[in-house]
């Protein structure tokens, strides 16, 4: 009775504040600013905004709404379950502990996802990267520059390495330099292997080497890496495939053939 009490307490006196107010606050949009400031000034300990960046979701706004989204998925759940444990369980303490658990849970698994989401299009850049390298050395070497060779790449090629490159064309056309539109894109995409490209297309550019060699390189070097993963992803699903073969088949099958033996040795004994 104490908690509805409160709950009650809770919803009445703001409603007769805005009563009495009138229609001088809007109450949603007034929960909106709110929740854009709470969002803006919350500490980004978990390099969320660097995730984002690395998913093209890199301006405030985009923060502002995740943390939006990400506060009032755990609000609401949080405040369900407290209802719904209070009136099953009639346990103040017990509810208040269930449902800040539900909350923190709810909250972990949007930060899981946005992991999940960074982790898996890391990975189909790195898939991505031999094939869009040899069609960035073909442009190169056909005498295309570097800036038309990606805008090109960026314009008939799909997937998240072209859009990458065509972030790097937009950063040109604004008026910043090649090489700190590249190293931009090396420090957004968390990848060892996008990280070397960069930094080897960066100075080769500054110095004036050959790019058709140095992308050459990188291309033979990138084939020998998705070989490796292609072996190694395969060597893992080996493992795997070989544990219903020892703990389902093998058994079934010896069991199969010692079954007519027992049975023998059975009617044998009796």
């Amino acid at each position: 009775m104490t908690l509805l009490f409160l709950v009650t307490a809770l919803l009445v006196i703001p409603a007769g504040i805005l009563i009495v107010i009138g229609d001088e606050i809007n109450p949603l949009e007034e929960a909106k600013r709110v929740s854009k400031r709470t969002a803006k000034r919350s500490n980004d300990r978990t390099d969320l905004r660097a995730r984002l960046d690395e998913l093209g979701r890199g301006s405030d706004r985009d923060y502002e709404e995740f943390r939006i989204k990400q506060y009032g998925y755990s609000a609401s759940i949080g405040s369900i379950a407290l209802i719904l444990l209070f009136l099953l369980t009639h346990s103040v303490l017990l509810s208040i502990l269930a449902a800040t658990f539900v909350a923190t849970t709810m909250y972990v698994l949007f930060d899981r996802e946005l992991t999940k989401s960074v982790k898996k299009r890391r990975e189909l850049i790195e898939a991505e990267f031999p094939a869009i390298i040899e069609m960035l050395t073909l442009a190169i070497a056909a005498g295309e520059t570097p800036m038309s060779a990606m805008l090109r790449i960026a314009e008939t090629a799909n997937g998240a390495l072209a859009q990458e490159f065509g972030i790097v064309v937009a950063g040109v056309r604004s008026g910043s330099p090649l090489s700190d539109t590249l190293d931009a894109m090396g420090r957004r995409v968390k990848s060892v292997m996008i990280r070397r490209f960069v930094d080897a297309l960066v100075t080769a550019t500054l110095r004036g080497a050959p790019l058709v060699e140095v992308l050459s390189r990188h291309a033979v070097e990138a084939r020998g890496n998705q070989r490796n993963r292609v072996m190694g992803a395969a060597g893992k699903a080996e493992i795997s495939m070989m544990i219903p073969v020892v703990f389902l088949i093998l058994p079934i099958s010896i069991l199969f053939a010692l079954w007519p033996s027992l049975t023998n040795l059975n009617m044998f004994a009796s």
